[in-house]
C-alpha cells in the first residue's frame, strides 16, 4: 500500500499557492486493507475514505470506462493492481495529474507522467488524453481554471476537443446541479470573464446558457457604452465584480441583468426600451433550468427590473425614490438592497473608460433608505387607527411620513 498527494494540492503547492484541500489516492490496497488502518468509508461511486484523523479523503487507483451519456455513464474499476500511472490518465488537466510520494512535492518524490510540471511552467491547461471526451463536466472544469489562472491559455488541441464534445452533444447531458456548481465556482474566480468567453469559444455557453451566449454581435448606444456590444460590456462587468470583491450572489446578477437587450427587436437597437422586464423574465427561465438557489434569484431579479431606475436615481424626488425602495423591498431587507447597489455600481463601471470612475448613486439611495428606515412607525399606525383608518389607508400615512423624511435627508445633503 502507497499513498500519493494527487491533484489540485499538488498544483497549487508546486504554483507557490495556500493548499486549501488535501486529496489522496492509495495503491495496491483493498477496502478491507483501509478500514484496518481506521479509515472511514464515504465513497457512494466508488472507494472513498475518510482518514481516522485528518478526515482527508483517501481514494483507492481507479480506472473508469465510458457506459453512456453525461458525467455518471461510468463504470469504475478500483482494485489493488490498478497502477498509480493509470489511475492519473483518467484525470482532465496535465496540471492536476501529478502526484506527490507521502504529500512531498520536491522534484525527487514527484510522479509526473504527462509532464504537468512543463504545462505548469509554460502556463498551459492542457487535457491528459482522449479519455477527457468521456465526461462533460470537463468542459465546464476547464473553463473554470482559466478563469482562476487568467495567465494560463488554454491548448489548442485542448479547445479543439471541447468543441468536439459539444458537437456531439455530451453538454445536452449535464445535470443542473452540477451546471450550476462549476458556474458558481467560476463566477468567484479572479476573472470570471475567461470562464464565459471559453465556454463561448468552444460552443458549450450557447447550449448551457443560450441567454448569454445570444448577447454578443447585440450594439448598444456608444454614448453609454463606448464599449457598444452588449456581450464586450457584460465581461467587463463580471469582471469588475470581482475586482470589488463581490460575493456569488451580486456576481450572478451581473451575469444575468442586461438579458432582456438579446431580445430587442433589431428595428430599434441600438436603443434596448424596456429590456429590464425582458431580462427579469428570461432570468426566471434560466434559474428554473439551472435550479438556482433562491437567494441568488432573487437578488438577479431585483438587479435585473430595477438596475436603469437606480442608474437614474440622481434625478427622481423624494416619492419616486421611496417608490423605488419599496419596489427593491429595500425598507424590508437593506442588506440585499446593499448587493443590489453593488451590482448597479459593477454595471456601471463595467464600462470601457468607466472603470474608475464613482457611483454616488449609491450613497444617494444609501441616505434615502436610512432616512426611510428612521421612521418609526407603531405610533403612525396608532394614530392612524385612532381615527378609523385602516389597511391602505394606515399605508398611505406611513408611506408619506417615510417620503417627507426622505425629502429632509435629500435637503439637508444638498
Amino acid at each position: 500500500m502507497k499513498m500519493y498527494m494527487v491533484g489540485g494540492a499538488v498544483r497549487d503547492a508546486l504554483l507557490g499557492l495556500p493548499v486549501q484541500d488535501r486529496d489522496w489516492v492509495v495503491v495496491g490496497a483493498t477496502p478491507e486493507d483501509m478500514a484496518a488502518q481506521g479509515f472511514r468509508p464515504v465513497g457512494r461511486d466508488f472507494p472513498v475514505f475518510l482518514h481516522p484523523e485528518t478526515h482527508e479523503e483517501y481514494a483507492l487507483a481507479r480506472t473508469e470506462r465510458k457506459s453512456g451519456r453525461g458525467y455518471r455513464g461510468f463504470v469504475v474499476h478500483a482494485a489493488p493492481d490498478v497502477t498509480l500511472e493509470e489511475d492519473l490518465a483518467r484525470r482532465d488537466l496535465t496540471i492536476n495529474a501529478i502526484a506527490a510520494n507521502a504529500g512531498d512535492i520536491s522534484p525527487s518524490a514527484l510522479f509526473d507522467p504527462y509532464f504537468g510540471q512543463r504545462d505548469l511552467q509554460a502556463r498551459v491547461l492542457r487535457h491528459v488524453g482522449d479519455a477527457f471526451r468521456e465526461d462533460p463536466v470537463r468542459i465546464l472544469r476547464v473553463a473554470r481554471f482559466a478563469a482562476r489562472f487568467p495567465d494560463f491559455s488554454v491548448a489548442p488541441e485542448t479547445l479543439v476537443l471541447m468543441r468536439e464534445m459539444v458537437d456531439a452533444g455530451e453538454a445536452d447531458h449535464l445535470v443542473p446541479e452540477r451546471v450550476w456548481q462549476e458556474l458558481a465556482r467560476g463566477l468567484m474566480q479572479v476573472q470570471p470573464s475567461r470562464m464565459f468567453e471559453l465556454l463561448r469559444a468552444c460552443g458549450a455557453l450557447a447550449v448551457l446558457l443560450p441567454e448569454v451566449d445570444g448577447l454578443w454581435g447585440v450594439p448598444q448606444r456608444a454614448e453609454y457604452h463606448p464599449e457598444v456590444d452588449t456581450g464586450v460590456h457584460l465581461m467587463m462587468v463580471l469582471d469588475m465584480a470581482a475586482r470589488l470583491h463581490a460575493p456569488l450572489g451580486v456576481r450572478f446578477a451581473c451575469l444575468t441583468h442586461d438579458l432582456g437587450k438579446g431580445t430587442t427587436p433589431k428595428e430599434v437597437l441600438p436603443r434596448h426600451i424596456g429590456h429590464e422586464q425582458r431580462s427579469a423574465q428570461l432570468l426566471r427561465g434560466v434559474c428554473q433550468r439551472l435550479r438556482v438557489p433562491v437567494e441568488c434569484r432573487e437578488l438577479a431579479d431585483v438587479v435585473a427590473r430595477e438596475h436603469g431606475n437606480i442608474h437614474r436615481s440622481g434625478e427622481l424626488n423624494a416619492a419616486a425614490l421611496l417608490r423605488l425602495l419599496e419596489r427593491c423591498d429595500a425598507i424590508r431587507k437593506p442588506a440585499r438592497f446593499e448587493e443590489v447597489l453593488l451590482a448597479c455600481e459593477c454595471d456601471a463601471r463595467g464600462r470601457l473608460g468607466f472603470e474608475a470612475t464613482a457611483y454616488p448613486q449609491r450613497e444617494r439611495l444609501r441616505a434615502a433608505l436610512s432616512a426611510a428606515r428612521s421612521v418609526d412607525t407603531a405610533p403612525l399606525a396608532q394614530e392612524a387607527a385612532a381615527r378609523g383608518l385602516k389597511g391602505p389607508q394606515v399605508g398611505a400615512q406611513i408611506h408619506g411620513a417615510r417620503a417627507r423624511a426622505i425629502d429632509a435627508a435629500l435637503a439637508a445633503s444638498a
